[in-house]
């Protein structure tokens, strides 16, 4: 394997690991594609640094446990904002009107 590929791999591994990121969260931070990530985390890692690898692999079993709890989060956010922006609509009044 090339030794640029290694180099990147270790680098999103120790990232994913610190701050305890999914898939989607490291390729927006290094800017590259999710399956590229994906790739690089499933092939690339175990033959670059397999004790990493290993640990990697415990954080994504982690991270598709939980993705039904953090849709449904994001899901009870987005209806509760949407109920309060609907709320504050309802209690502006025009300016030109008399009471």
């Amino acid at each position: 394997m090339d030794e640029a590929i290694a180099q990147r791999c270790i680098a999103e591994a120790r990232y994913m690991l610190r701050h305890r990121t999914t898939i989607r969260q490291t390729a927006a931070a290094f800017q590259l594609s999710k399956s590229g990530i994906h790739k690089d985390m499933l092939q690339h890692l175990p033959q670059a640094d397999a004790a990493l690898a290993r640990e990697v692999s415990a954080l994504l079993a982690y991270n598709k446990a939980v993705r039904h709890l953090r849709g449904g989060e994001a899901t009870r956010r987005r209806y509760a904002q949407e109920k309060s922006r609907k709320s504050a609509e309802c209690l502006q009044f025009p300016e030109n009107t008399l009471y």
